[in-house]
């Protein structure tokens, strides 16, 4: 029911709807985390099969992550205007066009068309990611992190399984004569659509638009003032820090992520090796959200982003070491790497939710999302080049350097809880 003489949902009804959202959410990314999965575990062997350069190799990287770039604030403002639902929903349904568009570029050998299908197949990427934050829209504020940890937690199964079908789907794509490497992105093409079907079919009622209906007389305020000055992003010292944190957790990872796979065939690992490696990565990234959740609603987005950073800097620290041989000790490095990266995603997004009135939400969310991938793009695009002309263990020390410029953003904790 609602409140008696209201149109208002009783905390009951909120609370139903809460529920049904997060299983909506955690459906949609189990099939999205498989889509996720195939550009991380092979889209920079593709090209540099396709363009003969490991100097190039990380260009996937950069261009899917310029593509979720772009499409983080589409997704956003789409959410802001029509709901989350719409927003989700269009996201993931123009993930499984690129996937599609990768598959038939691999196929004529058409590097220009390969690289506007990743352009386009980054549109996933980032509605993954910004399926996080409507898990937080209904959410009680000491439970947020919670919320969202529990979103990015169902990931985990798509994006553990489907690095580990590479050898499978590179089995299948040969048959019906597609090259080896572009076998996963056939699984993408699948994935991304089943979470949009799941979205729109499901995803009823919108929680942002919930959320819009519930009386706060704090938030009112907010919101009346965003109304009035066009419902722009709200930029406030914990928007700027939470974004901060993320970015840097970001480049780092997508940085030594990006070309692991590349340094382990370079010393003779096959693609199962590389495989295993990094979804122990993404398994790294997931799996242990509700951790993160948990530490950050019990001591806090400052305290937890000190210790992402920590985290970073001992994953490059142990990248940088780890004999090149070594596929357990690559696997732990990349294991903490991905820890770290959870750490921080889950503070800065719980910082930046608590900061948002809802009338400007998912357009401020969008929004950092955009500079987010910008952030990860420019690790991708770079960690090619580092490696081409340096090394790969020099890539791992610089993205443990560059974790440590954490240090001053804690240096203002108020901003971050």
């Amino acid at each position: 029911m609602t409140a008696p003489g209201t149109g208002t949902p009783t905390a009951e009804q909120v609370e139903a709807i809460q529920k049904r959202t997060i299983r909506v959410l955690v459906g949609a990314q189990i099939f999205s985390g498989a889509g996720l999965a195939a550009g991380i575990t092979v889209g920079a062997l593709l090209a540099q099969d396709m363009l003969g350069s490991t100097g190039l190799a990380g260009v996937p990287s950069a261009l899917f992550t310029f593509g979720s770039a772009a499409a983080a604030a589409g997704v956003g403002n789409l959410s802001q205007r029509f709901g989350r639902r719409t927003g989700l929903a269009a996201g993931y349904t123009i993930g499984s066009v690129g996937s599609v568009g990768i598959v038939v570029a691999a196929v004529a050998d058409n590097v220009a068309l390969l690289f506007l299908a990743l352009f386009v197949y980054g549109a996933g990427t980032a509605t993954n990611l910004q399926a996080r934050y409507a898990g937080a829209d209904l959410a009680h504020i000491d439970h947020r992190a919670r919320a969202i940890s529990t979103v990015l937690v169902a990931t985990t199964v798509g994006a553990v399984i489907g690095p580990n079908l590479v050898g499978i789907l590179g089995d299948l794509a040969e048959k019906i004569d597609v090259p080896r490497l572009a076998g996963p992105f056939l699984l993408a093409a699948v994935a991304y659509g089943a979470a949009g079907v799941v979205i729109w079919s499901l995803l009823r009622p919108d929680p942002l638009q919930v959320a819009a209906g519930i009386p706060d007389p704090q938030r009112d305020a907010e919101d009346d003032a965003a109304t009035a000055t066009g419902a722009k992003p709200s930029w406030n010292g914990a928007v700027l820090a939470g974004a901060a944190v993320m970015m840097v957790t970001q480049l780092v990872m997508v940085a030594i992520m990006t070309m692991t796979p590349v340094y382990m065939q370079h010393h003779d690992h096959d693609l199962a090796a590389a495989g295993l490696v990094i979804s122990i990565h993404v398994a790294a990234m997931y799996l242990p959200s509700p951790i993160s959740g948990y530490l950050v609603d019990r001591f806090g987005s400052a305290a937890i982003a000190g210790l992402a950073a920590i985290t970073l800097i001992a994953a490059g620290t142990l990248a940088s070491l780890a004999p090149a041989q070594s596929v357990p000790a690559l696997a732990i490095a990349l294991a903490l790497l991905g820890f770290g990266w959870s750490l921080g995603l889950i503070a800065g997004t719980t910082t930046i939710t608590n900061a948002t009135p809802v009338a400007t939400r998912a357009k401020t969310q969008g929004t950092v999302d955009l500079f987010i991938a910008v952030s990860g793009a420019a690790g991708g695009l770079l960690s090619g080049v580092v490696v081409a002309v340096a090394s790969y263990p020099t890539l791992a020390v610089l993205g443990a350097v560059v974790a440590a410029t954490l240090v001053p953003i804690l240096l203002l904790p108020r901003f971050l809880n």
